[in-house]
């Protein structure tokens, strides 16, 4: 594995400004979720993950699953930025007959592994993936992310006893903890408690990243993960939700709403006065 902290940086800067663009095409989208994933997303694409843009398809290539399938936005800028496909497309978001539709599709675009939207259901299509690639003695790794709401969905749970049950050590994932939810804060709708708890009472080894937003606790998360090969691995990431982007971070409710041009240039400005600083 390869990390530049500084490179890793200005990478998570310019998938920010990508999913907004792509955002503001549209007018509207799930922005705090996708901001909230910015970094993790610039880790693993910046030496952690084995991928080839190239050749999306590359049969021993890591996957990595976005559970949290509204997040697209973020990813497509991630692969955008990587050469999966011309960044132009990013203008297309969500609009008829586009390669990037509002939650993520593997027969649409380039780099999108597994496709996803119900929520829950791509912990159990990671899972399954892990314990494929176990079966034929790959030693590729399978990622996932998921939300703190998603947390409510007993499918989740499901594929975790699964995971933990088949000893799925290269299976990965990260929990988008950033307090938030559709329609209110995770506390007031289900609270989730100490979530790494939960995962460990399931039998899984956890890493809590304090600052989940921070790229240097993420890498150093990642190589702990690494280190164990028994169990499936939970790094827990304390994030902020539509972090990066001062307009999002103080939103009361920016799981999904609108970016204007004077918006985007707002957050553009900010950015680049972040990656200027770097």
């Amino acid at each position: 594995m390869n990390f530049d902290r500084i490179q890793t940086e200005r990478f998570a800067v310019e998938i920010r400004k990508s999913l907004l663009r792509a955002i503001a095409s549209k007018g509207s989208g799930h922005v705090g979720g996708s901001l909230s994933i910015a970094d993790v997303l610039a880790v693993l694409y910046s030496g952690v993950m084995k991928v080839d843009p190239a050749n999306p398809r590359m049969e021993d290539r890591d996957y990595l699953v976005i559970s949290k399938g509204h997040a697209g936005p973020a990813m497509y800028a991630a692969l955008a930025l990587k050469g999966f496909f011309p960044q132009e497309a990013l203008d297309t978001l969500n609009r008829g007959g586009t390669m990037l539709p509002s939650h993520t599709d593997r027969l649409k675009t380039p780099g999108i592994d597994l496709t996803t939207g119900s929520l829950g259901q791509g912990a159990s299509l990671a899972a399954g993936a892990a314990f494929a690639d176990k079966l034929d003695c790959r030693d590729n790794y399978t990622y996932l992310i998921l939300g703190d709401g998603e947390l409510n969905e007993g499918q989740v749970w499901e594929s975790v006893m699964f995971a933990v049950h088949q000893k799925l050590s290269r299976l990965i994932t990260f929990v988008d903890a950033n307090g938030k939810q559709l329609d209110g804060t995770t506390d007031e709708i289900c609270a989730l408690g100490d979530i790494a708890a939960k995962f460990a009472a399931f039998g899984c080894n956890t890493v809590a990243v304090e600052d989940g937003n921070d790229t240097e606790q993420i890498y150093q998360a990642i190589i702990s993960a690494k280190q164990e090969t028994q169990k499936p691995t939970v790094i827990v990431l304390h994030t902020v939700k539509g972090a990066g982007v001062s307009r999002y971070e103080k939103m009361k409710n920016c799981h999904s709403c609108g970016v204007t041009e004077e918006d985007l240039k707002e957050a553009y400005k900010e950015l680049d006065d972040r990656k200027r600083s770097l």
